[in-house]
């Protein structure tokens, strides 16, 4: 027989049949089930198949229907390549077993609950088949949507990011996207709830999760996560973190000036709270304050945890320029200050805290190292701030994202010393550089140089070249991660006070650092882990 006079191959489709109740099923996936020669269906071993019940009023008596069931489910297998590798011979024996209708010339309608390529069983059948054969998919309603619309809760609204998770992750995994984004739906639950709900708990996101299972189909039930027994969980369900946004009241504002304030106008701030008590009264139940380090620049630099406390935040308390790396949100309060006042902003933040509201104080870098953790713990050790919770979040240091940039030049002992003479006098600072170099440590430099402050860097230069060569490699970082972003590797020498501002930090390098230009063109440099014996 000639190519031309080839019997023609049959179609696939791929059929999404919504989350349970048959009424959901679209028009199409009707009309595809009509015109199907053959039906096929994923099933446990016990041959029961979800998907065919959702489909039955919609078979026909002569309909061929494949039932393709699952080697292997939750159980273990002495298969040789084991549980993945029962399941892909399991994929590779199905989709022959529908090439071969296809091959006859036979219309395949592979059904699945909820959407074919979401989490669906015929998505092993498509990547197998759709590239040989004519093939549509027709799209379902999900799970997710269905357990959404039962909790009558939007999943997300404006600009909230919605996390889709299979609970089958690691907890860790789970714990941290959990922290990281405003809404979530956590999939596949049953045998692994207990670590979902640990994640949840860890992540501090248990009070808003609700539980969906059966979504639409016979035994449905809906309730909050918490009060769940372990025992009664199924496969089928899912659990939904929906939208913060939906939970405030009419009409609250995503302007960056609603509720900005300044440390200065603490008081002015709180009484404009429109849930806060009088300035002089305390909450029944105190809220926290969590000092967050968002790294040296923007979003790209935040953790997962610095992250999920910024979204869950009520208020945000910090220096203008930091504050403005946070995405605004509806009904978060900004409380904005000048870099000069670190005390002012933390006893506003603890005020807040005092009167119930969660307060993100943000701070650039990790909040522990020259920044806020300090200020906000030191006013949280006096009265009347005691009792208020206080976490510190850390962030990725303005050192270590230099040292990046640049290659390894900290890759062995180094210290940490902050130019700036406005909170220790500069005989301190001369002291310290004396010991840390005569020890051979190489050195992260912090705020060297600013408009007021315009002759430390030299003055570091001449006490430093006491014990370094003037060849030692120095590190000119900028606005790391920032749109003026720049590195630049000078000798120790040549080190020009006149191109530090307070937005460089400077690297200076051991007597073992080594800057090297590489064959590409980059000069790396990097300080050895191994150091010479004496």
């Amino acid at each position: 027989m000639s190519v031309s006079e080839q019997q023609p191959t049959g179609r696939l489709y791929g059929v999404g049949l919504g989350p349970g109740d048959p009424s959901l099923m679209t028009v199409r996936a009707v009309e595809i089930i009509a015109e199907a020669d053959v039906i096929a269906y994923h099933s446990a071993r016990h041959g029961r198949s979800i998907a065919r019940s959702i489909a039955a009023r919609h078979l026909r008596a002569d309909h061929i229907e494949e039932a393709l069931i699952y080697p292997v489910t939750t159980e273990s297998t002495d298969h040789p390549g084991g549980y993945r590798g029962a399941l892909d011979e399991f994929y590779e024996t199905a989709a022959a077993r529908l090439a071969a209708h296809l091959d006859a010339g036979r219309t395949v309608a592979v059904i699945s609950e909820g959407d074919p390529l979401f989490y669906g069983s015929y998505q092993h059948m498509h990547k197998r088949l759709a590239h040989r054969y004519p093939t549509e998919v027709i799209p379902g309603v999900t799970s997710i949507s269905a357990a959404a619309a039962r909790l009558g809760k939007p999943l997300a609204e404006a600009d909230e990011v919605l996390t889709i998770l299979p609970g089958t992750l690691p907890e860790e995994e789970l714990t941290a996207r959990l922290a990281a984004t405003d809404t979530a739906v956590v999939m596949k639950l049953g045998r692994t709830f207990p670590t979902v709900r640990r994640a949840m708990e860890r992540s501090g996101r248990l009070p808003e999760a609700h539980y969906v299972e059966r979504a639409t189909m016979s035994g449905e039930r809906t309730e909050k996560l918490a009060d769940l027994d372990a025992e009664t969980v199924p496969y089928f369900s899912v659990s939904v973190l929906p939208s913060r946004i939906a939970d405030l009241p009419p009409g609250t504002g995503t302007s960056a000036g609603t509720g900005t304030t300044t440390a200065a106008t603490a008081a002015d701030a709180s009484a404009a709270t429109p849930t806060a008590p009088a300035a002089d009264e305390a909450a029944s139940a105190p809220g926290e304050v969590v000092v967050v380090g968002t790294g040296p620049a923007g979003p790209l630099w935040l953790t997962p945890e610095s992250r999920g406390a910024l979204a869950a935040a009520e208020d945000l308390v910090g220096y203008a320029t930091y504050l403005d790396r946070v995405p605004l949100r509806p009904g978060q309060r900004r409380h904005a200050s000048d870099n000069k006042v670190e005390s002012e902003r933390a006893e506003l933040a603890l005020d807040l805290a005092r009167r119930g509201r969660r307060v993100a104080v943000v701070s650039g870098g990790d909040p522990g190292i020259f920044a806020m953790a300090t200020a906000v713990l030191e006013v949280a050790c006096q009265e009347p701030y005691r009792a208020i919770p206080v976490r510190v979040l850390p962030g990725v240091t303005a050192a270590n994202a230099a040292a990046a940039r640049a290659g390894a030049p900290l890759g062995h002992d180094y210290a940490v010393i902050s130019l700036s003479d406005r909170l220790k006098p500069w005989e301190v600072i001369a002291e310290r550089l004396h010991a840390a170099a005569g020890a051979d440590l190489a050195l992260a430099l912090y705020n060297p140089g600013s408009r007021s402050r315009t002759w430390q860097v030299g003055k570091a230069r001449e006490l430093l070249l006491e014990h370094r060569a003037p060849d030692t490699p120095v590190i000119l970082a900028r606005d790391i991660g920032g749109p003026e972003e720049s590195v630049r590797t000078v000798r120790l020498a040549d080190l020009d006070p006149h191109q530090v501002d307070m937005r460089t930090l400077l690297l200076v390098g051991s007597s073992q650092t080594q800057a090297v230009r590489r064959d590409d063109g980059t000069e790396i440099v990097w300080t050895p882990r191994r150091y010479p014996e004496a």
